[in-house]
């Protein structure tokens, strides 16, 4: 098979990783027995015309939208989606449908999605500058309502007062030119799930999120400088791995996703787990990314974990493929 791996300057904002995680799955792709082609595209005419070259079966992109920008997601209202522009030409790729992306991204979707379909989440709100904030309750933490990696979040995320609320608003509305997610602190532990396949063959694989304590600031949430560096591991989740993979099992429902996901879960002040976030391109960094570890944790194999990271690559294009070969229109 021949699978064309899409990226650009927004990849490690939006999904896997920079280029050298690009070529990292490129490799494991390979080794899977697969042709891979890596395409990097600045603008959306260079997405256009790296499909209208063709020659290959699959796509995978670590890109919900085409977009220079490096540094965050944002959220593109009126750009080109990667999901879309893939369906118009009935080409398999790997991963959810646009309406099901879009709705990964925005975080007020999400918990609206999951909560109206019986799934616990945070007590949430959008709040932008200038809104009444009547009615909040204290502490909150305070995120935009686009970003993933931690982007946009310190310890000046969690506040205390209507004050701190405003101020953590101005910082999101002029950073992010994005409403900020008002939610419950949730300070209890965190627990990540990484869920594989799709309908009765999708796996859902737990695990609790640990950071030594002289990492943490104020507060023990994962700021963006703790993400993606080697600080954050993957252990057993232990006595709450099977009700964090069945709540992530019903979110991935709920929202409609396919073939890989990370959903992130975390306990309240009362112990009650509390979905946060469904990732809908988890990071693919080696060792590193936490949709790698957890797979090691479940499937350690012998020969290490980049023979992990080569079996976790394997699974998801089966997944894909196998999901496109039953289409319809295939």
């Amino acid at each position: 098979m021949k699978i064309l791996l899409l990226t650009g300057p927004g990849g490690d904002a939006q999904g896997w990783g920079d280029m050298s995680v690009t070529e990292s799955v490129a490799a494991a792709v390979e080794s899977a027995g697969h042709d891979a082609r890596t395409a990097f595209v600045e603008t959306e005419d260079a997405f256009r015309q790296a499909l209208e070259t063709g020659g290959f079966d699959l796509v995978w992109s670590s890109l919900y939208h085409i977009s220079p920008n490096e540094k965050f997601i944002g959220r593109n209202e009126v750009g080109l989606w990667v999901a879309d522009a893939l369906d118009e030409r009935g080409i398999p790729y790997v991963g959810s449908d646009s309406r099901t992306m879009k709705n990964m991204i925005d975080k007020f979707a999400t918990h609206t999605i999951l909560a109206r379909s019986g799934v616990p989440v945070p007590g949430h709100r959008l709040a932008r500058p200038g809104d009444n904030l009547g009615g909040v309750s204290y502490p909150a933490f305070v995120k935009p309502m686009c970003e993933s990696r931690s982007v946009g979040i310190s310890d000046e995320s969690v506040v205390a007062d209507e004050g701190e609320l405003r101020r953590r608003m101005d910082y999101i509305a002029r950073e992010f030119d994005e409403a900020a997610l008002v939610e419950d602190f949730l300070p209890g532990d965190e627990y990540t799930v990484l869920l594989l396949g799709n309908g009765t063959d999708r796996q859902c694989l737990p695990g609790r999120v640990k950071v030594e304590d002289k990492h943490f600031g104020k507060y023990n949430i994962l700021r963006s400088d703790l993400r993606g560096v080697g600080l954050t591991r993957i252990y057993d989740a232990g006595e709450r791995g099977e009700e964090a993979a069945a709540l992530a099992g019903r979110a991935a429902e709920a929202m409609g996703c396919l073939d890989h996901v990370r959903i992130d879960l975390k306990a309240d002040a009362a112990g009650e787990l509390r979905i946060m976030e469904v990732n809908g391109i988890p990071g693919l960094k080696p060792r590193k990314s936490w949709a790698p570890q957890l797979y090691t944790l479940f499937y350690a194999s012998p020969l290490g974990e980049m023979e992990d990271y080569r079996n976790l690559i394997r699974d998801i294009i089966n997944s894909a493929w196998g999901r496109a070969s039953e289409s319809p229109s295939k």
